[in-house]
């Protein structure tokens, strides 16, 4: 089964006046002004933890969904069999219910993980982006919403892995690749800031991984880093 994209990407917005729309301008206005991304990541004071970590969910799926347009229609992509595509020595399966989850392509992997979380995303009940920012803020901290956010950051440092693993130079050849390193090293930043990933998901791709989280420690302990 080939990846169903068609290559475009509509970006989840925000709606004007919500919790939402406000936290995600913060962080467009810390690096639009010469920040880094330690203070970008860092939560803003006074603001909620969770509806910080709800708010990058939604901004990192944006940044993913959008370099993975750029190249989703290839037919390079259809000649990957199910289990291959990965980081070497591990094999990302699906289950689109629980229980037994099934080999997949690397590509159609994406594809799946991108629409589980677009699925998510829109569903007002699961991130609610209206003016009851009481009600917002009930819903981002409770103990579902947070397993949930776990889920859709394990599963976008995945979609990360793969596309680094074996789409890297399709991506170089596009004008790309400058765009993937940026977007990944603010995720894994934000990642790290939070304590996001366990370390078994990140051991597939500890050689990208380590010198971000160097630079990231670095930073916050005032040191100066080379290529920060």
């Amino acid at each position: 089964m080939p990846p169903t994209s068609t290559g475009t990407f509509q970006p989840l917005r925000h709606r004007t006046g919500s919790i939402r729309e406000r936290l995600h301008a913060y962080t467009k206005s810390t690096l639009g002004a010469g920040g880094s991304y330690n203070e970008a990541v860092a939560l803003p004071s006074g603001e909620s933890c969770a509806a910080w970590v709800a708010v990058h969910a939604i901004d990192f799926y944006n940044d993913v969904s959008t370099i993975w347009a750029v190249m989703s229609s290839d037919p390079y992509l259809n000649s990957f069999r199910p289990g291959e595509g990965f980081p070497s020595g591990v094999e990302y399966r699906w289950s689109d219910e629980p229980g037994d989850a099934v080999s997949v392509s690397a590509p159609i992997y994406i594809e799946k993980v991108l629409a589980w979380i677009a699925e998510q995303i829109n569903d007002q009940s699961k991130f609610p982006d209206d003016d009851n920012e009481a009600e917002a803020l009930r819903v981002f901290q409770t103990p579902q919403f947070a397993a949930l956010c776990g889920q859709i950051f394990r599963r976008l440092f995945r979609v990360y892995g793969i596309i680094y693993s074996s789409f890297f130079g399709t991506l170089e050849a596009l004008d790309m690749a400058p765009h993937l390193n940026t977007g990944f090293k603010h995720f894994m930043f934000f990642c790290t800031e939070f304590g996001l990933l366990p370390e078994r998901e990140i051991e597939p791709l500890e050689v990208l991984v380590k010198p971000i989280r160097k630079k990231y420690y670095a930073a916050k302990q005032g040191a100066t880093v080379p290529g920060r």
